[in-house]
């Protein structure tokens, strides 16, 4: 009996533990596109009055899981894309940031961003566009077969630092879940539909702060340092006759040929092939280098122009969250915006959507077959209209030929008339 009463107040306070981390995660904004979504965003002016500024649909997509579940879509070709929610203002100092958004480019995109941003202080939203600064800018962008850059880049003192290193979006034609995570000890991990393409930590991803570490340069191997991990093996000798084992011999198995004569042909001798007792040159045996002290590395000192900031990792409060991309081609669907500091919830929103992931992907390969088949009519058409065209070409120089020939007769019936006159 007491050991179940253990078991259970156990459980019990394992429970009560997991109320404790819910109730002190925190929603910071959470956008589903669902009605009433036009009051909480504001369309930019920006690039309007020179006639390049596109518009947001709001719209599930051609193909969805879930036909219900919209967001807004890029619906003009060759234009600039800007718009803005103004979110509770938050600060990232002492605990972890969730920035998680799904896109889906349904269009052949060629060249364009899919990215969002976190905007801090103050923001005209009417205004916003490319130069309004940004403290985060995370997302795919896509040039040609190229360009297929996932871009993370975070604001410091003023200044826009990207990744170094190269990370890959995903540029097929189905939903995807891009999620960057940044810690209090200025680690971070950027994932892709719950799984992490990459993880790491500001001070060494970034060229923020100098490095903690150099090598000294000054440094030189030892003269004493020995990195010959085998070395030959000084009691092997080499077996008595050795050098006498002749390379090739000749082939026990040849026969002198019955055409063989030796008047016209010289003595036979029997063709040469490899002895299979011949091991090559002598080599003394590899052994394990009993003195080996591994590769030798240049030392790393302590970088005198390091200078640590504790607060690496903290953004100026957070103020609005935007969307702002130029695509030559429109019809991305940007949906499931979410900002909060709990990784697990965002994980269970990826989860909760992909559960219609197949439907989905059948709805993009029944698109994809209906485009197929449309293209081949279109294709066609134009082939049997090429064929009307040449045919009506042919028909018409067969016209042109019997016109000409009935001018020529003429002509040449005149001529003779006139000549009898």
């Amino acid at each position: 009996m007491a050991e179940n009463a253990s078991t259970e107040l156990k459980m019990f306070l394992l429970f009560c533990l997991l109320l404790i981390q819910v109730s002190l995660s925190e929603i910071i904004f959470e956008e589903r596109f669902e009605d009433g979504w036009q009051s909480r965003w504001v369309k930019s002016d920006w690039k309007r009055s020179e006639g390049k500024a596109g518009s947001f649909k709001h719209t599930a997509g051609t193909w969805a899981g879930d036909p219900d579940d919209k967001g807004i879509q890029t619906s003009n070709d060759a234009k600039h894309f800007a718009i803005s929610a103004k979110i509770p203002e938050f600060t990232n100092k002492n605990r972890t940031l969730v920035f998680q958004y799904s896109i889906k480019f349904e269009q052949e995109i060629e060249c364009g961003g899919g990215y969002l941003k976190l905007l801090s202080g103050f923001v005209n939203q009417k205004k916003f566009g490319g130069d309004t600064p940004y403290s985060v800018m995370f997302g795919p962008d896509l040039c040609g077969t190229d360009t297929k850059k996932l871009h993370v880049i975070v604001s410091y003192q003023g200044q826009n630092y990207p990744i170094k290193k190269d990370l890959q979006c995903e540029t097929d034609k189905l939903t995807h879940f891009y999620t960057f995570i940044l810690r209090p000890d200025a680690t971070y991990s950027v994932l892709v539909d719950n799984r992490e393409r990459d993880s790491g930590s500001m001070y060494t991803d970034w060229d923020i702060l100098p490095p903690r570490k150099i090598k000294d340069v000054k440094a030189k191997k030892p003269a004493d340092w020995d990195d010959r991990e085998y070395i030959e093996d000084p009691n092997s000798v080499k077996p008595e006759g050795y050098d006498s084992i002749p390379a090739e011999i000749p082939d026990p198995k040849a026969k002198e040929p019955d055409s063989w004569d030796e008047d016209d042909d010289g003595i036979w001798k029997r063709p040469k092939i490899p002895n299979p007792a011949y091991k090559g040159p002598w080599k003394r045996k590899k052994i394990k280098n009993p003195n080996y002290k591994g590769k030798w590395k240049t030392p790393w000192l302590d970088n005198p122009e390091f200078e640590d900031d504790p607060d690496l990792y903290v953004l100026k409060p957070i103020k609005y969250v935007g969307i702002e991309v130029w695509q030559v081609k429109g019809g991305s669907v940007f949906d499931n915006i979410l900002i909060c500091d709990d990784p697990d919830y965002a994980k269970q929103v990826v989860d909760e959507v992909f559960a219609n992931r197949e439907i989905e992907k059948e709805g993009l390969e029944e698109a994809e077959k209906i485009k197929k088949a449309q293209e081949e009519e279109e294709a066609q058409r134009a082939r049997e209209e090429g064929e009307r065209r040449r045919r009506d070409r042919g028909h018409d120089r067969h016209r042109n030929r019997h016109r000409d020939r009935y001018r020529k007769h003429r002509r040449d019936y005149m001529d003779d008339y006139h000549d009898e006159l």
